[in-house]
């Protein structure tokens, strides 16, 4: 087996983000890892947002966009905190793409040795096991990957 050296930990910010977040710090603390946490602005949210908002004559896309990725790095920061992860040994990125080949440009760049994610994220669609970002991650991603289960590790 080899040794871990770099967690990567994508969160959404959905309700399931602490609890992977809280797992992926002890397991970090564990190993004497070093985490890294991505999350990912959908771009299809942008588009439909710039679309709407076209327009507006008042609209100031690269505004918009600038603030959602102040908020997420904020929303970010908050959630290390909160995960107790040590501010020494951790990082975080936020992109905006399509989520899992965001994911996958940050394994590449970054080469971290472990990927944990929840299985379910914002959509949080009655009946569905698994996210969509996360089946595509499980099928691509070239690194192991550790999912938690949010139907039974978060209702608890």
């Amino acid at each position: 087996m080899a040794t871990i050296h770099s967690i990567m930990v994508a969160v959404d910010l959905s309700r399931y983000s602490l609890p992977t977040a809280q797992y992926a710090v002890q397991m970090a603390f564990d190993l004497k890892a070093d985490l890294l946490f991505v999350n990912v602005i959908n771009q299809r949210d942008i588009d439909a947002v710039q679309s709407i908002m076209a327009t507006y004559a008042t609209f100031d896309y690269e505004k918009f966009v600038s603030d959602r990725m102040r908020e997420r790095f904020e929303s970010m920061a908050e959630l290390i905190k909160r995960s107790g992860a040590d501010p020494a040994t951790t990082r975080s990125v936020v992109r905006i793409g399509v989520p899992y080949q965001k994911l996958l440009e940050v394994i590449d760049e970054e080469t971290p040795d472990l990927l944990i994610m929840a299985t379910k994220g914002r959509s949080d669609l009655a009946d569905v096991v698994m996210g969509s970002c996360a089946r595509a991650m499980y099928r691509r991603s070239p690194i192991p990957l550790l999912s938690i289960r949010g139907d039974k590790f978060f209702d608890q």
